[in-house]
């Protein structure tokens, strides 16, 4: 699916790049075939997800 030398990365390693992007719908598709979304979640290629990371109201800093 892309050109890493020797081969792509194992699913969830940080040296995969993109090579599908959809910013409309939110979504993009790396070369290890995991697809992230904006959110922070994500679609690996088993069908496994991951979660999004969001980061709760408690920790949002308040404007005074």
């Amino acid at each position: 699916m892309c050109a890493h030398e020797p081969l792509c990365p194992a699913t969830g390693s940080p040296a995969a790049h993109v090579v599908a992007a959809r910013p409309e719908q939110g979504w993009s598709l790396l070369c290890d075939g995991a697809i992230v979304f904006d959110d922070t979640g994500e679609l690996l290629p088993g069908g496994r997800v991951v979660e999004p990371h969001r980061v709760g109201v408690e920790g949002l800093a308040a404007a005074a």
